[in-house]
């Protein structure tokens, strides 16, 4: 990022994806100007024209210097990353963040990296070049754990009392007729969510292997880019009738279960009302492309702390 005379952060968003960076600064409230975007995924650049009505620029030859690590910070790609940045001058700042620290029922931990060029400097400074987890509270020192705290089971579970039922985050508007169905004990099947559920076939041969939430659920498995696709290992599946709980389940075929829409997808990743694909876009193409995509909440937490002492 460059900043310029006018006050605006001049920002070249490569990686464009679906817009996420995007989306993140203005969710942050970051006083900037996407000078240009980049990416290769024709798809993906439709979406995102539809969405800001600017085509990103196809041609990029740059590569990422780190793959998707969560608690690694020992391979060389990183070593020498954080090495270069120290070399020209730039204070770094590591954390592993996931969804579920802000409050939304997602797991999906990433690593991101904070970069400041001397003088400026972190409003934490102490943390500098420190790979963590922030707490409940982003930012609060007392809420600081290490890389080694991130692995110990009660920390997930003390931020899953601060996560909000998966419910808030489901397409209401086309699930009313479904539990109104359910009621009835019918499967429920309207015209929206029918090509979502999950055939019987795929449950009795893979239903050991899925990850069921309900709900109520205060966690749910990170979505891939495989999901829809297959079931195992690639997200969450969702059991639709009312009044079940798990220990009164004899059958999985009673859960009517289905797979988040790609509304549903988007908005535990914390995309806007108004994100739309356009119609061409097919179904597995909307799943790809969230799976790949970042966590507009968590992203703009970070651009917030980032300026935080800065000019936004």
């Amino acid at each position: 990022m460059e900043k310029g005379e006018d006050k605006l952060w001049r920002v070249l968003e490569f990686y464009s994806g679906i817009g996420g960076m995007r989306y993140s600064l203005m969710k942050a409230g970051v006083n900037a100007e996407v000078v240009e975007a980049f990416d290769i995924n024709d798809t993906a650049n439709d979406v995102y024209e539809q969405n800001f009505g600017h085509r990103p620029h196809q041609k990029c030859g740059f590569y990422p210097p780190l793959a998707n690590l969560t608690h690694d910070k020992t391979s060389d790609t990183h070593e020498k990353m954080i090495s270069m940045l120290r070399d020209i001058s730039f204070n770094t700042q590591e954390f592993i963040l996931s969804p579920l620290q802000f409050g939304v029922p997602y797991s999906r931990p990433r690593y991101f990296c904070l970069a400041k060029r001397k003088p400026l400097s972190f409003r934490k400074a102490q943390v500098n070049s420190y790979l963590g987890a922030p707490g409940p509270v982003l930012w609060s020192d007392e809420n600081m754990v290490t890389s080694e705290g991130v692995e110990l089971n009660g920390y997930w579970e003390k931020l899953l009392e601060n996560c909000r039922p998966i419910e808030d985050f489901l397409d209401l508007k086309n699930c009313v007729s479904d539990a109104e169905e359910s009621k009835e004990g019918k499967r429920p099947f309207n015209n929206h969510l029918k090509q979502y559920y999950v055939p019987s076939a795929l449950i009795e041969r893979w239903g050991s292997a899925m990850d069921i939430v309900f709900p109520e659920s205060r966690r749910c498995c990170c979505f891939t880019k495989s999901y829809f696709r297959y079931v195992k290992g690639t997200g969450s599946l969702l059991a639709t009738v009312p009044g079940m709980v798990k220990d009164q389940i004899s059958s999985l075929q009673d859960l009517s279960l289905r797979y988040f829409t790609p509304r549903e997808v988007a908005n535990l990743h914390s995309f806007p009302e108004d994100f739309k694909f356009p119609p061409h876009v097919s179904l597995r193409q909307r799943y790809a492309l969230l799976g790949n995509s970042l966590s507009v909440g968590v992203v703009a937490q970070l651009l917030c702390y980032l300026f935080a002492d800065e000019t936004l």
